[in-house]
């Protein structure tokens, strides 16, 4: 059963019947400031201000895929506040808190940025692409009101996992809270409601994208989800997974201790990309660097020259976590020319030379599976005991309300809903395989999918960006024709740095890229076969 915004929903919109038929702000300044006295049930306006000047770059930008440049904004209004402030089963504070910015000109959308890591921050609300290497402008500048917000918990830690109400607010119901306040102090600003309102982020914001449209489908007209976790439960175990098949082979130091970064050098990961490279990059008709047939790669570790010992644990890796029986607890990966990346190292190895790593999938992963996957909460747990078998079970409860597996989309798409979600083939957290694996079940549980839901699927791109790929790209245009001028998306004309001077289509799944003649750095020589 979809969750409903009743009653606190229903509250806000008798609130806001009279907003309806207010007479437009003369002077938006003004009316900016008087939002910061607003009455809205269960939620704290604690600053109402005008801007002009520059937005500082989203210093969590690795998580959520946000802009890491210093912005330069249009006259708009800042309102930052708290719903549902509350001391929770820990003694502690708790609360959804929200900025939303409401541009001078405003374009009649609202965009819902969303966070990333385990949230516990507010990024600024600026909507920028949530694929950090890209250029496209981003939504505030193109006139849309946007919202971000912390998911419920103050600080970017998992240690909310001791209080239910702060795991089900991370988990969606955060979402729902800011979404009907937004919408509310956008009618009070403009005395009017949004034409149109879009969910756009990466990572966990991918997911809270995903659940967006999963949870509250009447909400949103298109969502974009970038490399989503929104199988966050699962992924967490498998980054154990990969922990343990990595310190298996790790070489000691001088006083013994195992050093996880060195289980792989850069050598020995620049021998997997180039042998990917060599097996199956030509499949497209081009051999440029970029696998386009990545689905029809049949590279196996074997092929890659490694130590037999480097062999079987790249294997366990890539082969995805499993129990004792061999049943999959997580999805496999595909193998790609981006492992031998700076992200993919970061997050599956890391660089540190001592005893302690600090690869993401330890330092964030760790916590969050023994703090709020678990359930209960078992922040002593000691994870380089953790038995596959009996403890990958103990993730189930916080997994039924926390990933966005559902695969029923009826309403979203009754209502004209549009869904891109964009991957990267190399995304070393969320399977690449496992999103694949989604998309296809839920195009065939729900009726004419392809009439809303596209999936671009980024040949080499690491986590919300970076890689050696075609990682600069535009889906809120794609979105916005889409919903707005009926323009189904076919491809995704896409640029990057790895490839200076060219352009490269992204194709809608499951059709690739294909080479077809002519110039090589122009995309109109591909076809989407």
């Amino acid at each position: 059963m979809k969750p409903r915004l009743s009653p606190f929903a229903a509250v806000l919109f008798l609130a806001g019947i009279s907003a309806v038929h207010a007479a437009p702000a003369q002077n938006a300044q003004k009316q900016c400031i008087t939002l910061k006295n607003i009455s809205i049930t269960d939620t704290v306006i604690t600053k109402a201000e005008w801007s002009n000047g520059e937005i500082s770059a989203d210093r969590m930008s690795s998580l959520t895929g946000g802009s890491t440049n210093v912005l330069q904004s249009k006259p708009h209004c800042v309102v930052e506040g708290e719903i549902g402030a509350r001391t929770g089963a820990d003694g502690k504070h708790y609360g959804t808190k929200f900025q939303l910015r409401l541009p001078e000109n405003w374009n009649g959308g609202f965009l819902f940025q969303g966070g990333g890591g385990v949230d516990g921050f507010v990024a600024p609300a600026v909507g920028s692409i949530p694929v950090r290497t890209s250029t496209a402008t981003p939504a505030l500048m193109r006139g849309y009101a946007v919202v971000s917000m912390d998911g419920g918990h103050p600080t970017p830690t998992p240690n909310f996992g001791a209080d239910q109400q702060a795991r089900l607010d991370f988990a969606y119901q955060s979402t729902g809270k800011v979404t009907v306040v937004a919408k509310h102090l956008i009618q009070k600003m403009y005395a009017v409601a949004p034409k149109h309102s879009y969910f756009m982020g990466c990572s966990n914001g991918g997911r809270e994208a995903m659940m967006a449209a999963q949870r509250y489908p009447l909400e949103f007209d298109g969502v974009i989800a970038a490399n989503p976790g929104f199988r966050l439960s699962r992924a967490a175990v498998a980054q154990q997974w990969d922990y343990q098949q990595f310190m298996k082979i790790a070489p000691k130091d001088a006083q013994g201790n195992k050093i996880l970064a060195n289980a792989l050098t850069q050598a020995d990961l620049d021998k997997v990309s180039e042998a990917v490279k060599n097996r199956c990059d030509a499949r497209d008709g081009l051999k440029d660097g970029v696998i386009n047939a990545w689905e029809s790669c049949d590279f196996k570790a074997e092929h890659a020259g490694l130590s037999p010992a480097k062999t079987a644990a790249l294997k366990a890796v890539m082969d995805g976590a499993r129990d004792s029986r061999g049943n999959q607890i997580y999805s496999g990966w595909y193998y790609d020319v981006g492992m031998n990346q700076p992200d993919w190292r970061k997050w599956k190895l890391g660089s540190s030379q001592t005893a302690k790593p600090d690869s993401r999938g330890v330092t964030l992963g760790a916590g969050s599976l023994t703090w709020y996957f678990m359930t209960p909460a078992m922040p002593n747990f000691d994870l380089s005991k953790f038995d596959f078998d009996r403890d990958t079970p103990k993730t189930y409860q916080t997994g039924a309300i926390n990933d966005a597996v559902s695969t029923d989309l009826s309403s979203f798409r009754a209502r004209g809903g549009k869904l891109i979600v964009i991957t990267g083939v190399s995304d070393p957290v969320f399977s690449a395989k496992d999103q694949v694996a989604w998309f296809r079940q839920m195009n065939a549980d729900t009726p004419s999918a392809q009439s809303f839901s596209r999936l671009f699927m980024i040949p080499g791109m690491n986590h919300c960006g970076g890689g050696q790929a075609f990682n600069d790209v535009d889906p809120l245009t794609l979105l916005e024709n889409w919903h707005g001028k009926n323009q189904a998306p076919e491809r995704m004309i896409a640029q990057g740095k790895s490839f200076p001077n060219k352009q490269m289509p992204i194709c809608a799944y499951p059709k690739v890229a294909t080479y077809t003649g002519g110039n090589e750095n122009k995309a109109d020589s591909f076809e989407c076969r």
